[in-house]
């Protein structure tokens, strides 16, 4: 966005006037939010932490102590059958929520079930067989018995009817016929989803309760939340059994600012997650600002008014300053300040931008033919300018090679070759710029690029796992191409300088290291990056990335096989 100068005359008058509304602005909205987002903070550990303990509460206190008591009634050797069927049915009237109690024999498919009546209706009214639905199957009551998760509720839901049904399970110690008697108990959840929806926080918030899986359960939409970082955060503690309650700001995918937090109850396998977004929590906070920027808005505008239009002739020729500035800017050199005559400071400063105009362009053409060495090389020369010669220098070198490029060149147009290889080498030259490299030459259809100074190879080595990837997408997107970039990468000292006639130098490098990078870059495979013991050695600490060990190769030069190492990117493990 444009700013023009009258503008910022405009705006240091405005704030002359309104400076110190906006400080004490600027730190009341301050303290507020932090004072709000503290509060709110608060709120949602508060929330999720009574959540947490009522259903704790209401899971023991209200099941499963009475479902103790009853077992410890029926749990005796002198009660018949009969007898045992009328407690189960005198206990099933006076624990709420318990729909279905019953005693299964080992060994034995017909347990002895009791049902509530009017649950059972309600399954029969959605089309279900109560007794199949209530009763507790056998190979879940061993399940429960091999793990000695005796009492603990194994949660399921109807989808029929959208109930959610706890089972648990809780042996007896008399027998039945010389046979291990277990009583299980089916309890209608939907006490604890009226707690969820009927808690205040609700109206202004949101509670989930979340399973290890990540799904919303206790809901009539059991959909999965996983895709929310305070539940992908909340899953693994889930799993592990850990207890800690904790506070989460996050974004949600939708770019909603969110405030969250989660506790684990003790009985169940599951999180309590209460979320509130950021506009909620700071809506006071918000109105305060607009009314300070309403204010604030109106004293800029009026103390502005004067320094607009007493800066509207002092700037003129600043502005058309500006405006050439901007065409160079978007890369047109030969645009020049005209019509600027004043004999003051502003006159000198239009004449010398133009000045500077013509020698930037000059200067940015030349930069396009050498690389930053040999410019660096330039600027540092004495005043007898460049000399031949080198100094010795540890470096990483990259080879580049585009692999099926003569094929290419054969059988299609000399501008699509053209236009193909200034495509890749564009890429290429992007990522070794962003990892700090330099460009020494093209030669052909291969690159050469230096990078030198601080962790040199842990850079030339990321720049060529990145250059190997951008080539594989170059592939896909010009699958027609059929081109493919061996890379080869080597560490070491080299002789950089000046070489070549009195009359035309090349400022580049030479040396075994060079010579190694190269050999290495042929030897590579198409889509392969290559990497010396040197280089290896160096980038061990490189995060990502693994160096996969090859057979030693024999390369021109060199008496002995040369270790070398081909890069790839660590697989990621799934969740």
């Amino acid at each position: 966005m444009r700013f023009p100068l009258r503008l910022k005359f405009f705006v240091f008058a405005a704030l002359l006037a309104v400076a110190p509304l906006v400080l004490v602005g600027q730190n009341l909205t301050r303290l507020t939010r932090d004072e709000l987002k503290s509060a709110a903070n608060e709120d949602l550990a508060t929330v999720a932490s009574e959540l947490r303990a009522a259903f704790d509460t209401t899971f023991e206190g209200r099941w499963l102590t009475p479902l103790r008591v009853i077992r410890n009634g029926i749990d005796s050797a002198d009660l018949g059958v009969q007898q045992k069927v009328s407690l189960l049915t005198l206990g099933l009237e006076q624990v709420p929520q318990v729909v279905a109690l019953q005693l299964s024999v080992e060994g034995s498919d017909l347990p002895i079930l009791v049902t509530n009546e009017g649950f059972a209706q309600h399954l029969s009214e959605a089309g279900l067989d109560p007794v199949a639905v209530l009763s507790t199957r056998p190979d879940l009551i061993r399940a429960i018995a091999a793990t000695g998760q005796y009492g603990r509720p194994v949660v399921s839901r109807i989808p029929e009817t959208d109930d959610w049904i706890a089972t648990l399970a809780v042996p007896l110690t008399s027998k039945i016929a010389g046979r291990q008697v277990t009583m299980a108990a089916k309890i209608d959840l939907s006490i604890l989803g009226d707690m969820v929806r009927r808690h205040p926080f609700a109206q202004r918030g949101e509670i989930s309760i979340i399973d290890q899986a990540g799904r919303r359960v206790l809901s009539d939409a059991p959909a999965l939340l996983t895709d929310r970082d305070i539940v992908a955060t909340a899953q693994p503690l889930i799993m592990a059994g850990a207890r800690a309650e904790a506070l989460e700001p996050y974004v949600r995918p939708d770019g909603t600012a969110m405030l969250g937090a989660y506790a684990f109850p003790d009985w169940f396998p599951w999180a309590v997650i209460t979320e509130l977004s950021e506009e909620s929590a700071y809506a006071v906070v918000n109105a305060i600002t607009r009314r300070i920027l309403i204010v604030g808005l109106v004293g800029f505008v009026i103390a502005g008014m004067g320094a607009v239009i007493f800066a509207r002739q002092l700037t003129l020729p600043i502005l058309k300053i500006g405006a050439v500035a901007e065409q160079v800017g978007e890369g047109d050199f030969s645009a020049r300040v005209e019509g600027v005559r004043a004999r003051d400071e502003i006159g000198d400063l239009a004449r010398r931008f133009n000045r500077m105009i013509g020698e930037l362009g000059e200067r940015l053409e030349l930069m396009k033919f050498v690389s930053r060495g040999t410019v660096s090389a330039i600027q540092s020369a004495d005043e007898q300018g460049m000399h031949r010669g080198g100094t010795r220098r540890r470096v990483s070198v990259i080879f580049t090679d585009i692999r099926g490029y003569t094929e290419f060149s054969e059988r299609v147009p000399p501008e699509v070759v053209i236009e193909a290889l200034n495509s890749y080498f564009d890429v290429q030259t992007d990522i070794v710029e962003r990892h700090g490299g330099d460009v020494d030459k093209f030669v052909g259809d291969a690159l050469v690029a230096v990078f030198d100074g601080e962790e040199m190879e842990l850079r030339a080595t990321a720049c060529a796992l990145e250059i190997t990837e951008a080539m594989e997408r170059m592939l896909d997107k010009f699958p027609e191409y059929n081109l493919h970039v061996g890379i080869g990468v080597a560490s070491g000292e080299v002789v950089m300088g000046a070489t070549g006639a009195r009359s035309r130098m090349d400022f580049t490098v030479l040396g075994s290291t060079v010579n190694l990078s190269s050999r290495l870059c042929s030897k590579a495979a198409p889509g392969q990056a290559l990497i010396d013991q040197a280089t290896r050695e160096a980038a061990e600490g490189l995060l990502g990335v693994d160096f996969a060990p090859l057979e030693p190769v024999t390369l021109k030069g060199y008496a002995q096989p040369v270790p070398v190492y081909s890069l790839r990117r660590q697989a990621v493990a799934e969740a």
